[in-house]
């Protein structure tokens, strides 16, 4: 996730980022099946997606706190 991108997470409601937490755990998922099946060819992909994945929670808590 990019720079520009972490900050637009700021921007975000905690409904839109439930939303995209839910498509990043979904492809985390299909991301681990294709590495169990030794389709995946660049596992970096899993690291990064789980970066991406607690970002967004980061984020999320840092609203809830803020509530």
């Amino acid at each position: 996730m990019k720079t520009k991108e972490r900050k637009d997470l700021h921007t975000k409601s905690l409904a839109e980022l439930r939303t995209l937490l839910k498509s990043a755990k979904e492809t985390l998922l299909d991301y681990n099946l294709e590495k169990s099946q030794n389709k995946l060819k660049n596992t970096r992909q899993i690291f990064l997606k789980k970066k991406e994945i607690a970002q967004i929670l980061s984020v999320m808590r840092e609203k809830e706190i803020e509530k």
